[in-house]
C-alpha cells in the first residue's frame, strides 16, 4: 500500500482561504517567489468582493462559479491547472469523486500539493492508502484533518472542489500586472457572480449592499465581523501590491495613492472588530460610522479602477475583444 506527504508544505491563514493554499503549494514547488500579497494582486484575489445581504460569513468565497473565477488567475501565472467540482447531490457525484481520489493521490506522487474545499479552501498534502485518507491542512490548526477517500468532497455546503497544478511559462510582469487591473475592472463592473441569485452582490454593488445591512442593523453578527477582517486583509494586500508594481505606469501612482488613503480606513474600521468569546463581532456601535466608512472607501476604489481602465484602453484585449468566426463562445 502507498502513502505519500508532503514535507515542508506549509499554510497559513492569512488572505482568502484560496490565495492561502495556492501560495503554499507554488512556494513548495518553487513556482512562486514572491509574497503572498503579490501573489493575491497577479491573480486578481485581492480584488474580489462580494456580499450577501445579511452579510453571511459565506460572503468571503462567495464570489462566482469558483473554477471561472480562479481560471482567469491562475492563466495569468501561466500554470497549468485540472480543477472538478460541483454539487455531491448530483447522481454522477460517486464517479467523479473516485476518479478525483485518483488525480489528487498522482499530483501528491508528482509532489504538488492540491486545493481542496473543506470548507474554506485547504491545501491536501499527503495520503495514506493502507487507511485509505488523505491528510488535509486548514491553515488555522498545525494537525492535520483526516479525509476519508469515501467521503472526499462530502461536506456541509452540498459543494465539493479540489484543483491540482503542473508546469508553467514564464511571463512578464508587465503582462501579469496589466491582466491583473482587468480581472478587477471585470470584478468591480459585475453585479451579480451567482445569477439568477441576487442575494449575493459583486463588486461595486456589494459596497451599496453591505451600506444597506449596517443601516437596518438585520445581518449576522459573525458573518459581519468575519467580512470586515477579510475586507481589510485584501484591500491592505492591494495597497502593498500597487505600492511594488506602481512604477510600471504613471496611472498606478495615482491608484496607488487611493489605497493608501483607503489603509487610513481601514485603520479606522478594525477599531470596530472586537473579540467576544473567541470569535470577532462588530462592536454595537459600529454600524452607522462603518458605514459612512465603506461608503468613502467605494469612492477610492471607483477612482482606483478608473486608473485600470485609463491603462487597459492603452494595450490591446484578444482575450476579451477577439470574436472569432463561430460566435463568441468556443466550439463544443
Amino acid at each position: 500500500m502507498a502513502e505519500k506527504m508532503l514535507e515542508h508544505l506549509g499554510m497559513k491563514r492569512e488572505s482568502k482561504s484560496y490565495v492561502d493554499s495556492l501560495h503554499a503549494i507554488l512556494t513548495h514547488t518553487g513556482q512562486f517567489k514572491g509574497e503572498k500579497y503579490m501573489l493575491a494582486g497577479y491573480t486578481g484575489m485581492a480584488f474580489k468582493l462580494s456580499v450577501h445581504k445579511r452579510l453571511l460569513p459565506m460572503s468571503v468565497t462567495a464570489y462566482g462559479q469558483w473554477g471561472v473565477s480562479h481560471q482567469g488567475g491562475i492563466d495569468n501565472l501561466g500554470l497549468f491547472t485540472i480543477y472538478d467540482g460541483g454539487r455531491s447531490r448530483h447522481p454522477t457525484f460517486v464517479y467523479y469523486q473516485q476518479d478525483a481520489v485518483n488525480w489528487v493521490r498522482r499530483s501528491l506522487d508528482e509532489g504538488k500539493g492540491v486545493i481542496y474545499w473543506i470548507p474554506e479552501f485547504g491545501v491536501i498534502y499527503g495520503y495514506d492508502d493502507a487507511d485509505r485518507v488523505f491528510y488535509v491542512q486548514d491553515g488555522w490548526s498545525k494537525e492535520p484533518h483526516i479525509l476519508l477517500y469515501d467521503n472526499f468532497g462530502l461536506n456541509f455546503t452540498g459543494f465539493w472542489y479540489c484543483q491540482i497544478f503542473g508546469d508553467h511559462v514564464q511571463r512578464t510582469e508587465q503582462e501579469m500586472v496589466l491582466e491583473s487591473l482587468r480581472l478587477a475592472i471585470e470584478d468591480w463592473d459585475i453585479p451579480y457572480r451567482l445569477l439568477p441569485d441576487q442575494n449575493i452582490a459583486s463588486g461595486r454593488l456589494a459596497y451599496d449592499v453591505w451600506i444597506e445591512a449596517l443601516y437596518s442593523g438585520d445581518y449576522d453578527a459573525s458573518g459581519a465581523a468575519y467580512l470586515l477582517d477579510s475586507y481589510c486583509q485584501s484591500r491592505t494586500e492591494i495597497q502593498m501590491y500597487l505600492h511594488d508594481v506602481r512604477g510600471l505606469w504613471t496611472e498606478l501612482e495615482q491608484a496607488s495613492i487611493c489605497y493608501e488613503r483607503l489603509a487610513d480606513l481601514i485603520g479606522q474600521m478594525r477599531e470596530y472588530l472586537v473579540q467576544d468569546e473567541r470569535r470577532l463581532v462588530l462592536r454595537a456601535d459600529a454600524n452607522e460610522c462603518l458605514a459612512q466608512l465603506l461608503q468613502d472607501a467605494k469612492l477610492l476604489e471607483e477612482q482606483a479602477v478608473d486608473s485600470f481602465r485609463q491603462i487597459s484602453v492603452r494595450y490591446p484585449d484578444r482575450k476579451r475583444f477577439t470574436i472569432p468566426r463561430w460566435g463568441t463562445h468556443s466550439a463544443r
